[in-house]
C-alpha cells in the first residue's frame, strides 16, 4: 500500500477521466455505503459497474463488508454513482486517499453527496437497526490535526477555509424527514463523531463524547463530508445504528454485529433514498 500524502488536480482528474469512459451516465447525485449497507446498491437500474482495482490511484477497501466497486445508474429518475465500500483512516490510508473519491465526484460534476455509515449508539434511547439523521458532527480526527484540508489547498477544488457551519444541508435534511414520515420509518436525528479507530470506544470514551453532544460514533464519513463541503457539494448524511450505547462497559460490540445491524436497516434506508431522490 503506498500512502499518498496529497493528489494533484492532474491526477484527480485521471481518475474522473476514466470512470466518464466506463459510463453512460452524468451522474448529479453520489452515495457512499458503510458497513452492511452496500446491497442498497443493488437497487440501481440499467448500472454501469467499475471495480476500484480498474481506476488509478483508488484505495481499495480491506475491510470485510466493503465490496470495492462504482455502481453507476438511475434510481428514481436521478442519475447516480454509488461507492459500494469506502476505505477508513484506519485500514493505513492517508486522508488524500480517503477523500479522493469525493474530489474525483467533485470533478465529475455532481452536486449532491449522500453518505451512509454504521453508527454505535451514544445516545440511550437509540437502539439497533434504527436511522439517525446526521445534523451535524464532531471532527474529532480534524480536532487533533489529522483534517483531509491540510496541505497545499487548489483554488480550482474550493477555498483554502471553507464554512462548516451547515455541513449537513437543511434542504435535504427536510427531504429525508418527510420521506421518513411518509413511509412510517422511523427516523432519529443527532450528532455523529468520526474517531480514528479500529479498537471500538471505551465505556470512558463513551461517557465524554456523550457529554460534548454526540448521539452517535463511528470511525468514517466526517472527512468525506468535510472535503465535499469544501468542493461546494451538498450533503445529507444518515446513519444506522447498529449497536446500543455501552456506557456501562456490560456488553461486547464485534464487527459482525455491525454488518448483521446494516442489512436490517436497509429497506428503511432505500425508502428514504429514494424519497429524497424523488423529492429533487
Amino acid at each position: 500500500m503506498i500512502n499518498e500524502p496529497f493528489f494533484s488536480l492532474a491526477q484527480i482528474d485521471e481518475v474522473a477521466a476514466v470512470v466518464r469512459a466506463r459510463t453512460r451516465y452524468q451522474p448529479r447525485v453520489g452515495l457512499i455505503l458503510g458497513s452492511g449497507l452496500g446491497s442498497l446498491a443493488d437497487s440501481i437500474e440499467l448500472s454501469d459497474i467499475i471495480p476500484y482495482a480498474d481506476l488509478p490511484h483508488w484505495p481499495t477497501s480491506t475491510v470485510w463488508g466493503h465490496t470495492g466497486q462504482l455502481v453507476i445508474g438511475t434510481l428514481e429518475g436521478q442519475a447516480a454513482l454509488v461507492m459500494q465500500g469506502r476505505v477508513h483512516f484506519y485500514e493505513g490510508y492517508s486522508m488524500a486517499q480517503v477523500t479522493l473519491p469525493v474530489r474525483v465526484m467533485q470533478r465529475l460534476g455532481i452536486e449532491i453527496l449522500i453518505v451512509t455509515n454504521a453508527a454505535g449508539a451514544i445516545h440511550p434511547d437509540f437502539a439497533p437497526g434504527d436511522l439517525m439523521l446526521i445534523t451535524d458532527h464532531l471532527n474529532m480526527i480534524g480536532m487533533s490535526g489529522i483534517n483531509p484540508l491540510i496541505g497545499p489547498n487548489d483554488p480550482a477544488l474550493g477555498q483554502r477555509f471553507p464554512d462548516m457551519s451547515q455541513a449537513y444541508d437543511r434542504a435535504l435534511g427536510e427531504l429525508a424527514r418527510q420521506a421518513a414520515r411518509q413511509r412510517n420509518v422511523i427516523l432519529r436525528e443527532g450528532v455523529y463523531v468520526g474517531l480514528s479507530g479500529p479498537a471500538f470506544e471505551t465505556p470512558a470514551d463513551l461517557r465524554f463524547l456523550r457529554m460534548a453532544g454526540a448521539d452517535a460514533v463511528g470511525m468514517s464519513t466526517v472527512p468525506e463530508v468535510t472535503v465535499a463541503r469544501h468542493g461546494g457539494m451538498r450533503v445529507l448524511g444518515i446513519s444506522g445504528i447498529s449497536n446500543k450505547a455501552n456506557l456501562d462497559g456490560n456488553t461486547l460490540t464485534s464487527h459482525e454485529e455491525v454488518l448483521e445491524a446494516g442489512r436490517l436497516m436497509v429497506p428503511g434506508l432505500e425508502k428514504i433514498i429514494r424519497g429524497v431522490l424523488r423529492g429533487l
